[in-house]
């Protein structure tokens, strides 16, 4: 097991939307013999997206995890999402791998999306390798994109292999630590041969090894005084410190090569197990005792206590719920028990699955490094921690990114709505950064996440695995109603003749404004008896009835209070209906002499944004009545603290994707109400009146 350890790379492939990481995960797995053709994302025939809604828009929307052999390695493959609406997955399953190639468009060069990924690595402290992809492309330029990802991503520029030839002429590579050339047959076999350096590359080979020996020499303090000293270098030394460098994080290596030709891939993998580090070589993990804050360690060995931290979690409509665990110390096997420190509860489980693709196979064991399924779990969910229960640990787990935008969901068929809500929820398993909640003053079930097409690939994945058919409609704007001036003495009298017993109640109330959020407040002052006390529970229900729909847009009615000092009543009239129905009358009578008003929601919002789309962005907060509150820089980002009311900013995630050129991130959060403006509450009130 400890060697089995020893031998596994857990590698990550990130990088923005369409930049080739699953056409690379597919050349690796074609060249470890675990597929027998070369898997392709254009025509529908990878091995890693193989989701309807995958094929058809021809992106990565779930992560998905396969693995193969390589010089007595086994390279576990996580093929994460690089789409703006997706990258909350690419984080949580982040979590599983202990090193990262990122991969970048030798045409577009680093994107927000490759910023937004290389900082999840940041956060979990990965070691990284770069890979620039589509060398064989038009416009492609190597050494353009390795001067852009050192700048950005401040790190010295260390490239392992200088390209031959470029664009549609791209043939080979030389390899800068060796000192040869590999030269490959550009038929997606992965095959290559090795040779001299070509004639015309020894200029910039020289200069390149240069720089990087200069790198690389810094990882080792023996190796460095060596060097300065002017004494001769061996190939072992320097290979040995580059790949101590590139685990310690010291040293971000740049290779490069085609996907879709298989060029290159070869020496990355060579790199991947060379270079990243095995499990065994990463620190021990910190985690909590349950139920406090006492700090335990799980060092990555076969010996240790079991622990593993579940990163994502699969619903499938067949198999049931496929758990995902990565395993961080000890030994566990098919149809045992594990404790769920988090939920506090074991866990029954039969057989330990390997995902490979879209299949699933069984295995015996697993150890530190295991990234494997358990299906069927009945409390876990994404984020708990497995462990023996003789010795539980709490890991913390990574957060899913907040959810920026939000559709009232509704079922399409009448009568469903039920199996609505309970296949959402469902997908809320799956899909952490989801959320579902009903909107109180609205009763809508909104249905949240990070984008439009992650709503809408949401809805498809309803209808396909559930049969469950949604629309998604614009979020209602919970606008409420209050009144501005007191009024008194206001009388009611209802009065009701019909053949038999009549109707008959008379109120008499003093209405006046509360502060904010006071909400409603009842006073019963009356004196005498012209109304029976009995009755006073059926005037407050009444008003309470009446507070849910104001005079002006139907809106509820919050902050005031009603003092109800006086009335009649009749000794075989007067009934609670009488009573309730008077009451109601009452205060609609005393809400239009009362100045009436509305008010609206107004939204907290943090919106990080970069330097140059400042004004744009300031412009466009002021056309929707936003107020500035404060800003803070954030490294190259600025950070934007706004109040703005909820109806201008129901669409801002799309709004603020096109200003910044999708650079732009925020998150908001229900702050108060304020009046609505004169003008826009004419509207308001309009088109309430339309809709009834």
């Amino acid at each position: 097991m400890e060697k089995r350890a020893e031998q596994l790379r857990n590698v990550a492939f990130i990088a923005h939307g369409g930049s080739g990481k699953t056409s690379l995960a597919e050349a690796i797995l074609f060249n470890g013999k675990a597929t027998t053709r070369l898997g392709k994302v254009d025509d529908g025939t990878s091995n890693l997206d193989f989701e309807p809604e995958e094929i058809k828009r021809k992106i990565t929307i779930n992560t998905s995890f396969h693995h193969c052999n390589w010089k007595k390695h086994t390279i576990n493959l996580i093929d994460t999402p690089g789409d703006d609406n997706f990258l909350s997955d690419t984080r949580l399953s982040m979590q599983a791998a202990d090193g990262v190639v990122l991969v970048i468009d030798a045409t577009d060069g680093v994107k927000v999306g490759t910023e937004k990924v290389w900082r999840f690595a940041d956060e979990l402290q990965l070691p990284r390798i770069i890979f620039i992809n589509k060398l064989d492309k038009e416009r492609s330029d190597f050494f353009k994109i390795v001067e852009e990802s050192s700048r950005i991503f401040d790190v010295k520029a260390t490239p392992v292999f200088l390209p031959i030839g470029a664009e549609d002429k791209f043939e080979g590579l030389v390899d800068l630590i060796r000192m040869e050339s590999y030269l490959y047959s550009k038929d997606g076999s992965g095959k290559f041969e090795s040779g001299d350096i070509p004639a015309d590359m020894e200029e910039i080979v020289s200069e390149w090894r240069e720089k990087i020996i200069e790198n690389i020499v810094e990882a080792n303090d023996d190796l460095m005084e060596k060097y300065l000293e002017g004494e001769e270098l061996s190939t072992k030394e320097i290979e040995e410190t580059f790949m101590q460098g590139i685990k310690s994080g010291m040293i971000v290596p740049t290779v490069c090569g085609s996907s879709t030709l298989n060029l290159g891939i070869a020496q990355l993998m060579d790199l991947i197990v060379q270079g990243l580090p095995s499990p065994l070589e990463k620190a021990p993990r910190e985690g909590t005792k349950p139920g406090g804050e006492e700090v335990v360690e799980r060092p990555p060995t076969v010996d240790a206590p079991f622990s593993a931290l579940v990163f994502k979690t699969i619903a499938d409509p067949f198999a049931g719920r496929l758990t995902l665990l990565r395993v961080f110390s000890g030994t566990t096997k098919s149809d045992l028990t594990l404790y769920n420190a988090n939920k506090q509860t074991k866990e029954k489980f039969g057989q330990l699955l390997l995902i490979e693709g879209k299949k699933q196979r069984p295995v015996e064991m697993a150890g530190p490094g295991d990234i494997i399924a358990i299906a069927k779990l009945k409390e876990t969910s994404t984020g708990d921690t497995l462990c023996s229960p003789d010795d539980p640990i709490i890991y913390k787990p990574t957060e899913p990114l907040p959810s920026v935008i939000s559709y009232a969901v509704e079922a399409k068929v009448k009568g469903t709505e039920d199996k609505v809500f309970t296949s959402l929820a469902k997908l809320l398993e799956e899909d952490p950064t989801l959320r579902l909640e009903r909107a109180q003053a609205t009763s809508e079930t909104l249905l949240s996440g990070t984008g439009q097409i992650h709503l809408e690939t949401t809805c498809e994945k309803l209808q396909r695995k559930f049969g469950v058919e949604v629309n998604l409609n614009p979020v209602t704007v919970p606008y409420r109603e209050t009144i501005k001036k007191p009024v008194q003495k206001v009388i009611y009298r209802h009065k009701k003749q019909t053949g038999g017993r009549g109707q008959f109640a008379e109120v008499h109330f003093d209405v006046s404004p509360l502060e904010k959020n006071a909400g409603f407040e009842f006073d019963e002052a009356l004196t005498g008896m012209n109304v029976p006390r009995n009755f006073v529970p059926a005037v407050e229900k009444g008003l309470t009835e009446a507070l849910t729909s104001g005079t002006l847009a139907g809106y509820p009615i919050v902050d005031l209070k009603v003092r109800f000092f006086d009335g009649k009543s009749h000794d075989v009239d007067s009934s609670e209906m009488a009573f309730k129905i008077a009451a109601r009358m009452c205060l609609k009578k005393a809400m239009q002499d009362a100045n009436p008003t509305l008010l609206e929601p107004i939204m907290k919002m943090e919106i990080t944004i970069p330097e140059d789309a400042m004004g744009d962005v300031m412009g466009d907060l002021n056309g929707r009545r936003g107020r500035v509150l404060g800003m803070d820089s954030q490294g190259r980002y600025q950070v934007i603290k706004a109040n703005v009311p909820m109806a201008e900013v129901l669409q801002y995630a799309l709004d603020l994707n096109a200003i910044t050129g999708g650079r732009g991130t925020f998150q908001m959060e229900h702050s108060h109400y304020e009046e609505v403006p004169a003008q826009l509450a004419e509207k308001v009130i309009a088109a309430a009146k339309d809709k009834e």
